[in-house]
């Protein structure tokens, strides 16, 4: 399954939580994704990644059948599916909250619309379920991986809101929004 080569790739970083859904062949993640990985220290050590795909809510097989997450801008988007692209399915819904997005929009990816929103702070999770309106009782007695696929069957039938742009188009409107920083001083 794809999920296992990128755990063996180290690209799952920060992870909340990676297991299998009760539907066969069928794994969910939570957590980071390495866009681009920050290379070995001079003592072999792996730096911190230069780039990830913040708060990603993945559910994939042997391809990614949907991807939700957070970029900071939306030139990143560029290596998010070049190193990841070719292992994304025909048709997957895809979420993205880019911090300096200025307007939703839609963006097609080989077939797949991605769904563009401006997002300067909040949690993947939580957004993506006030976008599709799902409540708590809609996730209610699930274990985690199993409210993944709830999210998936309900991101199927999505309609995201916005032009549909080119990624020049997205390019050429972006903010000067950063996201911000928590934690402490």
């Amino acid at each position: 399954m794809i999920l296992d080569q990128y755990k063996s790739d180290n690209l799952l970083f920060n992870s909340n939580f990676y297991d299998p859904t009760s539907q066969p062949g069928l794994s969910s993640y939570r957590g980071d994704l390495v866009v681009i990985d920050g290379g070995l220290d001079d003592k072999g050590h792996p730096n911190p990644p230069e780039e990830v795909l913040r708060g990603a809510v993945i559910l994939a097989g042997e391809k990614v059948e949907m991807l939700i997450g957070s970029l900071d801008r939306i030139d990143q988007m560029s290596d998010l599916f070049g190193r990841f692209g070719k292992d994304i399915a025909p048709g997957a819904p895809l979420m993205l909250f880019v911090v300096n997005a200025s307007e939703r929009a839609r963006f097609d990816f080989e077939g797949s619309t991605v769904a563009i929103i401006p997002l300067v702070q909040g949690v993947c999770w939580n957004e993506a379920i006030d976008e599709l309106a799902l409540e708590k009782s809609d996730f209610k007695g699930q274990a985690p991986a199993d409210k993944v696929y709830t999210l998936y069957q309900e991101m199927k039938s999505y309609s995201a809101k916005g032009a549909v742009k080119s990624l020049d188009e997205l390019l050429a409107a972006t903010t000067n929004e950063v996201r911000e920083a928590w934690g402490a001083v």
